[in-house]
């Protein structure tokens, strides 16, 4: 499995739609809209480099509302499952 990380620009008045938009795309498997100068991150996660090329290039960088993309592909995990949920301990 591939993951990868896509940190994305958008108009200002479209980050909702586009989030969603992003979210609908078959083989992105979380979007998250966050601080800082970037709107929103998405992960993608597909099998092949020719399934990621196809996501992010042919898919999410043409989602009408994106502006800028930059795109970091991971090649080692150092978390699971596990850790996402101990983030949430203690909200209920």
């Amino acid at each position: 499995m591939l993951t990868a990380i896509v940190l994305v620009n958008a108009e200002i008045d479209k980050i909702p739609e586009v989030a969603q938009a992003l979210a609908d795309l078959d083989g992105v498997s979380d979007v998250y809209s966050v601080t800082g100068d970037i709107d929103l991150v998405a992960l993608v996660k597909v099998r092949e480099y020719e399934d990621l090329a196809e996501v992010v290039s042919d898919q999410l960088g043409k989602v009408p509302g994106v502006t800028q993309m930059r795109t970091h592909i991971a090649f080692r995990s150092f978390a699971s499952q596990d850790l996402e949920e101990a983030f949430h301990l203690g909200l209920e």
